[in-house]
């Protein structure tokens, strides 16, 4: 879901995607009887021709902020955003 909102977005932005890549370090507590996750850090590197670091850092952030996963989780989300050149 996240990669749908960087899509989207890129194409509203007149960009196109060439190789993006992520990666998710989960934390998973016991809480009570059980286990949830509780936070989850996305390390995202993205290639995308045109664009400007400042192009990529906010549509990133919109992606993160929009997923709909990212929501359901309730858990504590953060992430690194690398534009290579």
């Amino acid at each position: 879901m996240f990669f749908d909102g960087v899509f989207l977005m890129l194409g509203t932005a007149g960009l196109t995607l060439e190789k993006i890549e992520t990666h998710a370090d989960v934390t998973l507590d016991k809480i009570g009887e059980g286990f949830e996750i509780t936070r989850s850090h996305l390390t995202v590197t993205a290639k995308i021709p045109g664009a400007t670091e400042a192009q990529f850092q906010e549509i990133a952030a919109k992606a993160k902020a929009g997923c709909p996963v990212s929501k359901l989780l309730k858990a504590t989300i953060t992430m690194d955003a690398k534009l290579e050149g």
